[in-house]
């Protein structure tokens, strides 16, 4: 999968090069402008007040978002390739430069909601000038370097990164807010979820990590054997109902199913419950991008920490998947992606039960946790320059997430995507399989 099919990564002295065949940059061209117009599109409902507020560290303002994503492609293909471009605002790099030690200084993540200019008009503005210039540029490219074509295609894959953290981070800034307001008032029709069952793989020798055609991360590098002993993986994601189940038996009060640093973590929840779950009245509701809702028993559970899912799975008497147990029965189970699953571009944002026993839910819904500590693969082949930045230096006290979610653009995951984040975070979608 991919922007750009056809693109292959080989491995020579321990170190990635992008070997894409020759594409046009009419192509390129197309496939950039609708990446830059789906970010806008994802801000849309917004109103002009919702792109500055940043209630906590982990939520970036939305009008942060379209400005790096911006600046990305100002920074690291105009400035150095583009004959007599003109910068549009280079004070402008100290806020929308994000954590790249090698660009320069910036500002700090926590303080990204106290700038009030400049303002969305002018990160707009913004947007416009970089995007006009770079259909110059790329429209006067007769041939691009197979490491200009590289850079300019991270640039795309980083901007649907965060598409998916505005997303995210809206839900947030909307779902925080006593009002709890709707992002969009749409209706879902929701189906009930199947009985789940357990999946049987045999033990042995099992190939895992990207090959083949199309764009990768080099965290998803290289692919290579692992041994892997008789193991059974859910059939599908846990829902709500369910986890309800583990709150009533006073699950988040009972230590002998925590990690320690886990249920210290819980002692200071304000709700023993997963993020925008409220209860009122005796009963269940839960924050919606469509607003405050009766809780759906059969939806998978989801905004829940490793912590929350690991503490789950030992209230079960179960475990959760490694991310190679997970990535094995992806394969098995999804031999491509599922073009009518809940990706992003189903626009409801919010998971849905599986339509039925074969619906396996392997691929969008909720970024699944695993049991595995984000570590680099053997011979990792870390990108060069400031792109080397990306990955590789995140890689401790994070845990692997697998799977994509609601808010993932389709042409944006594949089995062998490794997401991360810290065991304590869930302002993204992120939810539970069992295993065993």
């Amino acid at each position: 999968m991919g922007l750009n099919n056809g693109c292959k990564y080989t491995i020579s002295s321990n170190n990635m090069t992008y070997n894409p065949p020759t594409f046009a940059t009419a192509d390129l061209l197309r496939n950039y402008q609708q990446v830059r117009k789906q970010s806008k599109h994802i801000c849309a409902p917004l109103q002009t007040e919702d792109y500055t507020v940043q209630p906590i560290t982990d939520v970036s303002p939305p009008k942060w978002h379209l400005g790096h994503t911006t600046w990305f492609f100002e920074n690291f293909v105009l400035i150095p390739q583009l004959d007599q471009y003109e910068p549009f605002n280079l004070d402008l790099n100290y806020f929308f430069n994000s954590y790249y030690e090698s660009q320069g200084p910036r500002i700090l993540r926590s303080n990204r909601g106290n700038m009030t200019r400049p303002s969305i008009e002018q990160v707009l503005a913004y947007r416009v000038h970089v995007d006009q210039y770079m259909q110059i540029f790329l429209e006067r490219q007769g041939k691009l370097s197979k490491e200009l074509h590289h850079l300019i295609t991270v640039g795309l894959q980083h901007e649907q990164q965060h598409q998916e953290l505005l997303i995210t981070d809206i839900k947030y800034i909307l779902g925080d807010n006593p009002l709890h307001p709707a992002y969009r008032e749409d209706e879902i029709a929701m189906p009930s979820t199947p009985e789940a069952h357990f999946l049987n793989f045999d033990e042995g020798l099992y190939e895992v990590g990207y090959r083949g055609e199309g764009f990768c991360w080099d965290n998803e590098q290289n692919p290579h054997q692992v041994y892997l002993p008789n193991f059974a993986i859910q059939s599908r994601l846990v829902t709500n109902g369910e986890y309800l189940e583990f709150i009533q038996a006073g699950g988040y009060d009972k230590h002998e199913y925590w990690l320690m640093e886990g249920y210290e973590w819980a002692k200071t929840l304000e709700s023993k419950s997963p993020q925008y779950w409220y209860e009122q009245d005796g009963q269940w509701h839960y924050y919606t991008m469509q607003g405050l809702r009766p809780l759906d028993l059969d939806a998978p559970v989801t905004h829940i920490s490793y912590y929350e899912a690991d503490a789950y799975a030992q209230w079960k008497g179960l475990r959760l998947p490694t991310e190679f147990e997970w990535e094995v029965a992806c394969r098995a189970l999804c031999k491509e992606i599922p073009e009518d699953g809940n990706f992003q571009e189903s626009g409801s944002f919010m998971p849905t039960p599986a339509r039925g026993k074969d619906d396996h839910q392997f691929l969008g819904q909720v970024w699944e946790w695993t049991a595995s500590a984000y570590l680099p693969y053997p011979g990792y082949p870390r990108f060069k320059g400031a792109l080397g930045e990306y990955n590789g230096k995140f890689m401790v006290n994070q845990m692997v997430l697998r799977g994509g979610s609601c808010a993932t653009p389709i042409s944006h995951i594949r089995p062998t995507y490794r997401n991360f984040f810290h065991p304590d975070k869930r302002w993204q979608f992120t939810g539970v399989r069992l295993a065993k």
